[in-house]
């Protein structure tokens, strides 16, 4: 096991190109590209105009390295399982087209859901509910504060025999409020379910350890937390899937696809484990290393310093917004909120979207999402940009 360095992070301002005078405070809806990011863009894409010496493993290579670096992050021991996906709903397909051979599935079977969940994770499972006569349980957000710890307890107390699919993230893409994994995935298992995470608002800048909560598929989208480029992600498919049926019919996923000179030799055997989930096309020239990265410049910031820092960076901001009417879930361990992405509830008088077109005319950038603000700071981000987003709501509320 690798040692985690804990040592604080300094302001990482200078690796990002971000305009003077951009209070840039949303990282959850997207992430800016580092400089390290870009350059390797601009490098790729100058290699696409040249394609002589183009070797078949080139097709290959780079993904080899991305399912490194990604399961480096994750704690995950084999990164063959990891398979390259260009969005969340695709992952979520995958989940649902093989939901039907799960052991022991059979109709009045529920699939749990926690409230107000990003669309993605809502609507894979409409067919896959009519097919087998499945029906969603969505377990929403408790009214009172703190939030968590009862949210979490009603997740546990809601999965039982007859739950086949639970779809939990380890932070609520809206609220930032994180639920217990372990202790949830430990009541999965108990039961028989299958428990599918979508990461994407949290891996990156929240620890996260696929040997300890043991999920059978892990999602992420490459371009929030993981500092990617769009239409580029992850998954992690457990066992279950070892057998499964993939989405598309890619040649790169068969055994051999590399020798280009028996290409029609049709091989009917899919490259082991999650390998038969890759997106077709999945070498991404341009797209793949800059990734890679994204994902090299993480493993150096580490999730565990990314949240430390943006603890230390909003410790004055939350009493100083409470003391307007605001409110803001406590740090309460893994049933708290998190550090990378809060929700701040605004008083019941203030509009959410007229707030955040004031925030956008002085240029700090957040997200109105239901009632709340989403505030998603990260390294690049400097007091200025604090000072800036309570001096703007301290005018408006």
């Amino acid at each position: 096991m690798s040692i985690i360095d804990t040592t604080l992070l300094n302001c990482q301002n200078d690796q990002f190109s971000l305009p003077e005078g951009l209070h840039y405070l949303n990282c959850a809806t997207r992430a800016p590209l580092s400089q390290v990011v870009e350059q390797a863009g601009y490098e790729a894409i100058r290699r696409e105009t040249n394609p002589f010496g183009l070797r078949p493993d080139d097709f290959f290579s780079g993904a080899i390295r991305v399912r490194e670096l990604f399961s480096e992050l994750i704690n995950n021991p084999d990164p063959d399982r990891v398979a390259v996906i260009p969005s969340v709903s695709y992952g979520m397909a995958v989940v649902a087209r093989n939901l039907p051979n799960k052991p022991g599935i059979r109709r009045g079977q529920t699939i749990l859901l926690v409230g107000a969940e990003f669309p993605s994770d809502v609507y894979a499972w409409d067919e896959v509910c009519r097919e087998l006569g499945l029906q969603i349980r969505t377990i929403d957000m408790p009214t009172e504060f703190p939030k968590g710890p009862l949210w979490n307890e009603q997740i546990l107390d809601a999965i039982g025999p007859d739950t086949a699919l639970v779809v939990v993230p380890p932070v609520h893409w809206m609220y930032g409020i994180r639920f217990d994994l372990e202790t949830i995935a430990q009541r999965v298992r108990e039961v028989g379910a299958w428990l599918a995470i979508d990461g994407t608002q949290a891996v990156g800048a929240l620890p996260f350890s696929l040997a300890t909560i043991r999920p059978d598929a892990l999602i992420c989208a490459g371009y929030k937390w993981l500092m990617g480029p769009y239409s580029m992600g992850l998954a992690y498919y457990g066992s279950a899937f070892d057998d499964g049926i993939p989405l598309e019919e890619s040649w790169m996923n068969r055994l051999d696809s590399n020798l280009f000179h028996r290409l029609t030799d049709y091989q009917p055997a899919y490259r082991p484990k999650a390998y038969r989930y890759n997106v077709g096309e999945h070498t991404h020239f341009v797209l793949m290393p800059m990734l890679e990265a994204a994902l090299t410049q993480l493993l150096n910031w580490t999730p565990e310093r990314i949240q430390a820092y943006d603890q230390e960076l909003m410790k004055d901001a939350w009493p100083a917004l409470e003391k307007l009417g605001c409110r803001v879930e406590p740090i309460n361990s893994n049933q708290g909120r998190s550090c990378h992405l809060v929700g701040l509830w605004l008083p019941d008088h203030a509009d959410p979207m007229a707030v955040q077109q004031a925030l956008l005319a002085r240029k700090v950038s957040v997200s109105a999402r239901a009632r709340v603000l989403r505030i998603a700071p990260h390294l690049y981000n400097t007091p200025d940009d604090v000072d800036a987003l309570v001096g703007v709501l301290t005018e408006v509320l």
